[in-house]
């Protein structure tokens, strides 16, 4: 049954029990949001600030979306046909990232979606040996995460964690990036 005579339903009823005209106006009030529900759209929070930020402070999903979970994924080597040897064989973490989110574009379009999809992503990250400190290079991972986001080809950006991890499953990888799609139904 349309939503509109129900609410009308209970309005007569309200107001003949005595509950007033106040429940039956907060009753109608109310269905404008049940009917929007096909109109629903996912929306993108910036970050506050001054400028545009390269991540998202948060994303609204509606209700009847479709999602997409994309488990980690690792960099392919950057010559398949040679032997892996080391770190070298998979490029320094701006290479990697590349080589992942090329990896994840792929995946998402086996699915029948785009980048422009993606909402969130957590990105893996361990300490570049070149560097010597210790440290995930934070700079490089953003450089190929550019490459893919807020461009030309997908002005999106995504809610992102990025964390420097000990090690990753393979003693080769810099990076590995979880991501999860979502769009609306198409009708």
């Amino acid at each position: 049954m349309p939503v509109r005579p129900i609410v009308n339903r209970v309005s007569r009823t309200l107001t003949r029990a005595g509950l007033g005209v106040s429940i039956a106006a907060a009753a109608m009030l109310a269905t404008p949001m049940l009917a929007t529900s096909a109109s629903a759209q996912i929306v993108r929070h910036a970050n506050p600030g001054p400028g545009p930020s390269l991540i998202l402070q948060s994303v609204t999903i509606p209700a009847g979306a479709e999602t997409l979970v994309l488990s980690g994924q690792l960099a392919a080597p950057i010559d398949p046909s040679k032997p892996v040897t080391g770190v070298e064989s998979f490029g320094d973490t701006r290479t990697q990232t590349v080589s992942v989110f090329t990896k994840i574009k792929a995946i998402l379009a086996e699915h029948g979606y785009t980048m422009a999809d993606v909402y969130k992503l957590t990105v893996f990250v361990t300490a570049d040996p070149k560097r010597g400190d210790g440290k995930m290079d934070f700079a490089g991972m953003n450089d190929g995460f550019k490459q893919f986001f807020g461009s030309a080809d997908n002005p999106n950006t995504v809610a992102r964690s990025t964390v420097q991890v000990a090690a990753l499953a393979g003693p080769n990888y810099l990076v590995e990036i979880e991501a999860t799609a979502a769009r609306m139904p198409r009708r």
